[in-house]
């Protein structure tokens, strides 16, 4: 494991989970499994998991009630850390989520972890997917871990609200996660406006993956993709995300992550910013990260 004076990768692949399993550590397992449109998480776990791993759901512990702080706020630190310990959460035990769609919910998970003080969480690469892939062991049914005695303490995660991410989007870079058609304004399947706000640059996280793997693109890939938050970051202008509602922008802070820069994230994204009619909406394509 990583020293204090190291941050641990924010990932682990599906072999280096198994020789750990396999190894004894004492590692929590959170499946997170979470897809926009779609309420079966915990029938999905309960159907088939990695061994030992609990199930936490997106909707009811990962994120506060809808509102003016968009579709999926941040949570009450409360409820997440009841949901957190009853799922088996120590802080001074590594912590690995995942699941099904690419780590665009896990992602959310490993950002609210870090920003509520765990000292070394990590998302698994290629999630569910990769792991049955890899012929590794599963489980069903239920899962009921010991409780655990993480108590989260957020703030350690930089944030902005939506004047200050105008303003990243003027001085810095403002990134947005979600599909290209979306950013355009082109369709909007979930908000009630379309577009994006103005002068962000689209990165979405498809572009986080290899498309031949479902796994985290390699580092001169990612550097390619995020050139313009890379090189905003090394000039000392800020660098933020944003998607439709808080959860898949955490997948682009953690490709950052990767590459050096710590990313702001804007937690009500669209579906905050446009709750103000007085707030300006662009569309079209004025620039992208790719």
């Amino acid at each position: 494991m990583p020293t204090p004076s190291s941050p641990p990768r924010p990932l682990v692949s599906v072999a280096e989970l198994a020789d750990l399993l396999a190894g004894g550590a004492r590692v929590t397992l959170l499946d997170v499994r979470w897809q926009l449109g779609r309420t079966d998480g915990a029938e999905q776990h309960a159907a088939g998991h990695v061994p030992g791993a609990a199930y936490v759901s997106l909707d009811e512990a990962l994120a506060g009630p809808p509102g003016d702080g968009g579709r999926h706020p941040l949570p009450d630190p409360a409820v997440l850390g009841t949901a957190l310990r009853a799922a088996g959460v120590r802080g001074d035990r590594p912590v690995v989520v995942y699941d099904a769609v690419g780590g665009v919910a896990a992602a959310r998970a490993w950002w609210l972890l870090a920003d509520a003080g765990h000292p070394d969480v990590r998302l698994l690469d290629g999630g569910w997917p990769a792991w049955r892939e890899a012929g590794l062991p599963t489980e069903s049914g239920p899962v009921c871990p010991e409780a655990g005695d993480f108590v989260p303490v957020p703030g350690r995660r930089p944030v902005v609200d939506a004047d200050t991410a105008a303003r990243v989007a003027r001085d810095g870079a403002l990134l947005d996660a979600r599909a290209p058609e979306r950013f355009r304004g082109e369709v909007e399947p979930v908000d009630p406006v379309a577009g994006h706000v103005p002068g962000a640059l689209n990165v979405p996280t498809s572009l986080n993956l290899d498309p031949g793997t479902g796994r985290f693109a390699d580092l001169d890939r990612l550097a390619e993709v995020y050139a313009a938050a890379v090189a905003a970051d090394r000039e000392g202008r800020p660098v933020a995300a944003y998607c439709g509602s808080g959860v898949t922008a955490a997948h682009d802070l953690l490709a950052l992550e990767l590459l050096g820069v710590r990313a702001a994230l804007y937690p009500g994204s669209w579906s905050a910013w446009i709750r103000d009619p007085g707030r300006p909406v662009e569309t079209g394509a004025p620039g992208t990260g790719d």
